[in-house]
């Protein structure tokens, strides 16, 4: 067809793998918008891959090895993940809808899928596995996470409240840019990652997986199972789509693509019941066809007990991340909520202590219900002894901590937006008495804080107050459930704050 070519060699697929050469894998990740960076450092720190940022913010790309699909699940920053069958960095859509549409049926039977369906079926056959181990703790996660868990945190379903964690979320994470036109074909169903703390031995069942060719697991390319029984895959497409340049809308991109999908591969659809997500996501003239290998966010991995804003992980992996802990330090989270930050931070920098604390008492019963099902889960990991996490929660006053002054290495919070939590009117008297306290007890010349708000403007102000013990450096924009806010990272001065008077 025409218009792959068009692009000037802008379809861009993985080489298909020579016999016996190893099989590997572009693997797109959605991430927080505004913490792409921090995402792809994080992937070539511990995988050591180089990644690209798309222009289509949220999202990142890099190769790896297929063996090494254990250690992708167990990346922090990442929500969703899909293996990439090609890449169309200008794809020439036709202007006529007709025509547009009848072009992406075509291109269905022109993509590489050989590869990227091992990979997926590769990552099938590890969840499998992990299923098997997990089965002693059956309760599903879909029945406790009634509340939404984003509230502040990221994700559609911040408009609405009342809306079960099956709603559709923004998978690709997909920001709406000023003058264009953003959405979603049927919604994406609510992803049942994988746990983020894999077993030793998941190395070895990869080797075994790539020896034998998956076993006993269903094949997505014939179809049938080992014991010669056909078993016909059902799937569906989603289709994420970003511009206002294109004649047709994102559900008959989907419709007509999965139309094609369906004949290619004799596969049944099927919209919530699916073996298989192939998504097709167009932002611009930018296209990409992938495949699901999650099916719920990872960033829903610590949290049991949701408040209304709970945090998402990921970008409370982010902010933590920005502040570069070091073993050692005193990490505090005045205003913990349900303790995303807390927790998330206990996790991935162990040899830190973390102190979480909130005023409101039913948000501090719900940080430590968080806090005990992270260590029901670590006592049942097979073949290890838990020792505890570094983790304390109390119940405090923001304005009047009970921390010796200087005593405090990092400071990282989510600050009420005043939507709701608060109001932006008491926001104007909480957040200089914030950073005045939170300066009292961060340690002068080397402390920092990364602190997130959608209140900008009041934050400003409030800063520029305290610029004698605040100093502004990096801001992040990120889009937190369709609002636009800000991580701020702060470095404090080495001026004194006001010593607190003494309580005797």
């Amino acid at each position: 067809m025409a218009e792959a070519e068009a692009a000037g060699g802008a379809g861009e697929a993985p080489a298909p793998a020579e016999e016996g050469a190893e099989l590997t894998a572009v693997i797109g990740a959605t991430v927080p918008t505004g913490f792409e960076l921090t995402a792809a450092e994080e992937v070539q720190e511990k995988l050591g891959s180089a990644s690209r940022i798309s222009r289509d913010r949220g999202k990142i790309y890099f190769e790896v090895p297929a063996r090494g699909l254990p250690q992708v699940h167990r990346l922090r920053s990442v929500d969703n993940l899909f293996v990439v069958v090609q890449e169309f960095k200008d794809y020439q859509f036709k202007e006529n809808k007709e025509d547009a549409l009848k072009d992406l049926e075509d291109l269905v039977k022109k993509l590489p899928w050989t590869d990227p369906l091992k990979v997926w079926e590769l990552n099938n056959s590890l969840k499998k596995k992990k299923t098997k181990r997990k089965k002693h703790n059956p309760q599903s996660t879909a029945s406790k996470e009634k509340l939404n868990e984003d509230g502040q945190g990221e994700g559609t379903d911040q408009k609405d409240a009342s809306k079960q964690e099956g709603c559709a979320q923004n998978a690709a994470g997909v920001e709406p840019a000023s003058g264009q036109d953003t959405e979603k074909a049927q919604g994406v169903a609510s992803r049942n990652g994988e746990e983020e703390e894999e077993e030793d031995n998941e190395q070895a069942d990869v080797k075994d997986e790539l020896q034998a060719g998956s076993g006993s697991e269903t094949k997505a390319g014939d179809g049938k199972t080992s014991e010669g029984k056909a078993k016909v895959l059902k799937f569906r497409v989603t289709c994420n789509r970003a511009g206002d340049k294109h004649s047709f809308m994102s559900n008959e991109a989907a419709r007509d693509f999965g139309g094609a999908v369906q004949e290619h591969f004799q596969w049944k659809a099927d919209m919530t019941n699916f073996d298989v997500e192939v998504l097709l996501n167009i932002h611009n003239n930018e296209v990409v066809v992938g495949i699901a290998l999650t099916e719920e966010s990872l960033h829903r991995r610590n949290i049991t007990h949701f408040g209304p804003t709970t945090l998402r992980s990921t970008l409370a992996y982010g902010m933590l991340r920005l502040c570069d802990p070091q073993p050692t330090d005193i990490i505090v989270d005045p205003m913990c909520g349900t303790g995303a930050i807390p927790i998330e931070g206990a996790t991935e920098w162990p040899s830190c202590y973390h102190i979480a604390g909130d005023n409101n008492p039913q948000a501090v019963k719900r940080a430590a219900n968080n806090i005990c099902s992270l260590l029901k889960k670590n006592e049942n990991k097979e073949s290890s002894t838990s020792l505890g996490i570094p983790l304390d929660i109390i119940q405090w006053d923001i304005c009047n901590l009970p921390l010796r002054t200087g005593s405090v290495d990092i400071i990282v919070t989510d600050m009420p937006f005043g939507k709701r939590i608060g109001s932006k009117k008491k926001n104007w008297d909480l957040y200089p008495a914030c950073l005045m306290e939170m300066g009292r007890i961060c340690t002068p010349g080397t402390g920092r804080a990364a602190l997130l708000t959608q209140d900008k403007k009041c934050f400003a102000k409030a800063l520029s107050r305290m610029g004698h013990i605040w100093r502004k450096g990096q801001t992040v924009w990120v889009n937190v459930g369709g609002l636009h806010a800000a991580v701020y990272l702060l470095k404090r001065t080495w001026e004194r704050a006001e010593e607190k008077r003494s309580f005797w």
